[in-house]
């Protein structure tokens, strides 16, 4: 039912996640990521629980591995579960159970993670990985996620049609919050992926001056609304 790639920027050390699932509104239940600390996910029969508590043993100073294993022996129903995380150090680790569905697993890369479940085949995982680990460090974060997920999707993707998907990004430093956070909760004619391409090539030229905007208002850019003074007067 969903498909995932995590991943850090080795350049920037920031995290984050792309994924898609034929359930609605995936990133809303799958999706975790804390600036400097890592990014998770929980799918599959997806408890919500879990992906914080990935990222909660990550900050008591736990590696991907042991975070993992921590909360895999701790979870109930565990054997529905897939789980997956990146560290700070981009150490990679991740968790299948026993009644994961269809066609299902993961596969670890460097600085990367790839997971899923109900796939075609699991060329869908290698494709992703091969992707992001062979990618351009120079490109944003975001965008080799995407590349990716579009990777993973051409040699099959998930078995059936697909409905939502997601893209996650955190900030480094004292930016805190994920800088990019993009959802496309139901596509009725099951392209969620091509709209996410979309709403990234809307988002991505912006994403820093949100930024900017939080940290240093009155020198931002401009906000392109009515009654704004524009960039002269700023």
């Amino acid at each position: 039912m969903t498909f995932s790639l995590l991943g850090r920027c080795e350049r920037t050390g920031r995290f984050g996640i792309v994924s898609t699932s034929s359930s609605p509104a995936v990133p809303a239940r799958c999706s975790y990521v804390a600036a400097d600390v890592g990014v998770a996910t929980t799918q599959n029969v997806t408890d919500p629980r879990l992906g914080p508590a990935l990222l909660d043993r990550l900050r008591e100073g736990m590696d991907a591995a042991a975070a993992i294993e921590f909360v895999a022996a701790a979870a109930p129903h565990v054997e529905y579960r897939q789980l997956a995380v990146v560290d700070a150090a981009g150490r990679a680790a991740a968790y299948s159970g026993s009644e994961s569905l269809g066609i299902n697993g993961d596969r670890l890369g460097a600085g990367c993670v790839a997971a899923g479940n109900l796939l075609a085949s699991a060329a869908v995982l290698e494709a992703a990985v091969a992707s992001f680990e062979g990618g351009d460090p120079e490109v944003e974060l975001e965008e080799r996620l995407l590349l990716g997920l579009e990777a993973g999707m051409e040699v099959g993707g998930e078995a059936g049609p697909v409905h939502s998907a997601g893209l996650l990004a955190s900030g480094v430093g004292e930016v805190t919050w994920p800088i990019t956070n993009l959802r496309v909760d139901f596509d009725p004619d099951g392209a969620p992926a091509a709209e996410l391409r979309r709403l990234w090539s809307i988002w991505g030229p912006q994403r820093d001056d949100y930024v900017t905007r939080a940290l240093e208002p009155a020198g931002a850019p401009a906000y392109g609304v009515p009654g704004d003074p524009g960039d002269a007067e700023r």
